[in-house]
């Protein structure tokens, strides 16, 4: 397998190049069963309508550990997660399979989607068909896609197969390069980034410039650097439909208050949103 992403200078390359090892280790067979299980995977919920709602929505991660702060939650019991995120207000659940940097697996996404009723997101650093198939066959109901870690011939045609087969592609951006290829492709569902992955530099301020550029048609969903509840209140002033939070929630001293409180942000509507943000632009001379 040639390599299948884009190398951009940060901790990305690290991840992608050992995935890119992982991935030249599944045989044809195991392959060819992986499409064959993607094919009799149960119906996929709507992951995309979960997140409107007249608050901001929540997807909340199940995120075990990261590679520059470690095990972030001891005990780790993804079950219980997704019981208590369900039971207090969540729109969505996030799970993170990589397993050599952020300690997360494929089971705990399989048996999360059998154990609650909302839609799960496939959250992996995807590079390869067979990660789409493997997300289907797991019954994820959404999939993760990293613009900058891809060429626009790759990430085409992974949107195109994350569509047909009745997933939801989350298409995560983080600066206006990004953003301009993804819409280019037709994505309609948006994740910006606030986390600068060259310099770890976190800016709220990233999803208030990218916001600007978006039509009312695309659902945005804001990412990092999210921790309280101003935080989440201020992207619902954005327009944000949704937020996706992992660290501020399994860092949090209450994880169920911290889940009521981020699920019940107010929003603006996004068109409002963008008025507004619009009118306090400085007028062109």
């Amino acid at each position: 397998m040639a390599r299948a992403y884009v190398e951009t200078g940060t901790i990305l390359d690290k991840i992608l190049e050992r995935k890119l090892q992982d991935l030249r280790a599944v045989d044809a067979a195991a392959q060819a069963r992986m499409r064959e299980a993607a094919a009799s995977a149960l119906p996929s919920r709507d992951f995309a309508a979960a997140l409107h709602r007249d608050t901001v929505a929540l997807i909340a991660e199940i995120k075990k550990a990261s590679p520059s702060k470690g095990v972030l939650i001891e005990n780790f019991d993804p079950l219980a997660l997704a019981a208590l995120y369900t039971e207090n207000g969540a729109a969505a659940i996030s799970v993170l399979i990589d397993q050599p940097f952020f300690q997360g697996h494929v089971d705990y996404l399989r048996s999360v989607r059998a154990a609650v009723e909302l839609p799960v997101l496939y959250k992996e650093f995807v590079i390869s068909a067979h990660q789409v198939y493997e997300a289907r066959a797991n019954h994820a109901d959404a999939v993760l896609l990293i613009v900058m870690a891809l060429e626009d011939g790759v990430l085409h045609d992974l949107h195109a197969l994350i569509t047909d087969l009745g997933m939801a592609a989350l298409v995560e951006v983080h600066n206006e390069a990004d953003l301009e290829r993804a819409l280019r492709m037709g994505a309609r569902l948006i994740g910006v980034n606030n986390r600068d992955l060259r310099t770890f530099h976190e800016d709220l301020e990233t999803t208030a410039r990218l916001a600007r550029l978006l039509s009312p048609d695309v659902t945005l969903v804001a990412e990092s650097a999210l921790r309280s509840d101003d935080d989440v209140r201020r992207m619902g002033q954005l327009g944000a439909h949704a937020v996706l939070v992992g660290e501020g929630l399994v860092k949090s001293d209450d994880m169920a208050a911290a889940v009521r409180r981020f699920s019940s942000q107010p929003r603006l509507p996004q068109s409002r949103a963008i008025m507004e943000q619009n009118a306090d632009l400085p007028a062109e001379t």
